[in-house]
Order: structure tokens, then C-alpha cells, then sequence
């Protein structure tokens, strides 16, 4: 599915995006469930295991801006993810052995979409090695106007890794944008046809601003590791974190390499989805552009 020049690209950047990787088929059944699922959320009025709520949401108007693990919810997603096309791309960037670290949803709906401050995903889940990605499967055409990922290229290399605490001392899962403003105004959007997929490196610096365009842009992701890449925080459940192999026989010896680390701990005051986590936080660049 992708060249040794598109390898090599994610390599020195961190980020690639693969064009139309989904057939319009697929896209037609997950536009579907999507569907089905927003229309479910007018039976909640607060956040739960599978919704995080828009505010202003109602059962009369249901606003949702993630479904949570979307691999949990419908066969769909996992089918996604385990197909051989994305295997196939995961296989070249990564390497043989493959785990789903987790998955998400998220909803930028028109006019509303809530923003994603800046941030490095290896923050949130730091592991034994940084052979980790995020792929964004983009549901809908994306462009400027409606709000795409936005990442800065190179941010992924070296010794580089932003605090992501608040001044309480707390994780805030979000970085003071004050510290990053060049990096900022060298980031990229991850832009494309429905169907297509972007593919960025745990350490790659990254956000997305409100959608205020009259269009959705609704982006699944996936977190997939290295399966001798091993959580710090730890695995609560070792069945349940080998039945999440993509490829490969189960590792139980983990590759350690020389990255930087720092904990997410102590833990935000606000658990739930980033979106909660970063609502704690006094800085931020998206909302206050906004």
C-alpha cells in the first residue's frame, strides 16, 4: 500500500497521509453505524462508557464529539484495523509484530466541533519503546476550513518531550502553546479525501482547531504499537492485552530503547477523554483562538 519514499517520509517527518486506503463501500457502512450511534446518544444526558458529550448536547439535539474504543462498539471498526491493507502499511512503518493500544472517535460536527489542544500522545500512554502511531481514518473530506489534524513534522526525534502538566502539578494532557510557538507555526494539516488515513508517530506534535466550516469532519483513530512495546503503567490483564495483537505471536519480553519519558502522574483532576483532561488546563491556544 505505500512506497519506501512514503517510508521514509514517515520516518524523517512522523507523519504520512495514504490516499483513499477505505473503499466507499466501507465508508458507506461506518457512515452508517456512526449514525446510528449519534442517534443513540439522545437515550444519555451525561458521559459514558461509549459517549463523551458535546456541551450544549440534548436528547432533543444529540451532540457527540467521541465515541469511545469504537472497536468495542461495533465489528466494523476492528475489521478496520485488522484488514491487510492496513496491515500491510503498519507492517512497513512498525514492523511484524503489532498490537491496538486503543481507539477513538472523534466528532468536529458543524460549526461546533470541539478542539484538540497541542499535544504528544506519548504523554499519555509512555512505553517501552516509541515504535507507536496513531492512523487517522478520515470519514469525510478534510481540508482547512473543517478542522483537520494539524502536525508538526520532525517534533518526533530526539530528546524532545514537552511537559504536559498543569501548575497544579497534575496531568493536563496538553502542552503551555507559550513553549511551542515555532512548532506550532511549522505544523502541517493531514488533509484528504474520505477514506484516506494519516499515519503519525506517538512522539509527533500535534492538535486541531473547533470546526467552524458547515461540513463534519469526523476522524477515527487507532493507536497501534509494536507488540514488544510495553505500557510503563503497566498491563492489568494479560489475555486481554495479547487478544489485541494484529500480527505476530504474543512478546513477553519487552524492547527497551533510549526515549524520554515522563509520567502522566499525578493523574488530572479531570478523567475521562482528553477532552476533559485538557478542560482543566488554565493555557490553551485552540480555545482561546477561538
Amino acid at each position: 500500500m505505500i512506497s519506501d519514499e512514503q517510508a521514509q517520509a514517515y520516518k524523517r517527518d512522523g507523519v504520512i497521509v495514504v490516499p483513499e486506503v477505505l473503499n466507499q463501500e466501507t465508508l458507506g457502512k461506518v457512515r452508517t453505524v456512526l449514525a446510528e450511534l449519534v442517534a443513540g446518544a439522545a437515550a444519555v444526558s451525561e458521559h459514558t462508557d461509549v459517549y463523551d458529550l458535546e456541551p450544549g448536547h440534548t436528547p432533543e439535539t444529540p451532540r457527540v464529539r467521541r465515541i469511545k474504543a469504537p472497536h468495542k462498539v461495533h465489528p466494523i471498526f476492528d475489521e478496520i484495523v485488522r484488514s491487510p491493507a492496513v496491515i500491510s502499511i503498519l507492517t512497513k512503518l512498525i514492523g511484524p509484530g503489532l498490537r491496538l493500544h486503543g481507539s477513538k472517535l472523534n466528532m468536529k460536527s458543524a460549526q461546533y466541533g470541539s478542539p484538540v489542544e497541542w499535544h504528544q500522545d506519548w504523554a499519555f500512554y509512555p512505553h517501552t519503546n516509541d515504535d507507536i502511531l496513531a492512523i487517522g481514518v478520515l470519514l469525510d473530506d478534510c481540508d482547512i476550513e473543517n478542522g483537520p489534524m494539524l502536525v508538526t513534522p520532525g517534533s518526533h526525534t530526539g530528546s524532545t518531550m514537552w511537559d504536559h502538566h498543569g501548575e497544579d502539578g497534575c496531568f493536563a494532557g496538553l502542552i503551555d502553546p507559550d513553549q511551542i510557538q515555532d512548532d506550532i507555526k511549522r505544523a502541517v494539516p493531514c488533509m484528504g479525501k474520505a477514506g484516506s488515513m494519516s499515519f503519525h508517530h506517538v512522539r509527533a506534535l500535534h492538535g486541531s482547531a473547533t470546526n467552524t466550516s458547515n461540513r463534519p469532519r469526523n476522524l477515527l483513530l487507532y493507536e497501534v504499537a509494536a507488540s514488544d512495546a510495553w505500557p510503563l503503567m503497566g498491563v492489568k490483564d494479560f489475555d486481554e492485552f495479547n487478544s489485541r495483537l494484529l500480527a505476530g505471536p504474543p512478546v513477553v519480553t519487552p524492547r527497551l530503547t533510549d526515549v524520554p519519558v515522563r509520567m502522566p502522574l499525578p493523574p488530572a483532576k479531570r478523567q475521562g477523554s482528553i477532552y476533559e483532561t485538557q478542560s482543566a488546563a488554565k493555557k490553551s491556544y485552540f480555545t482561546r483562538a477561538a
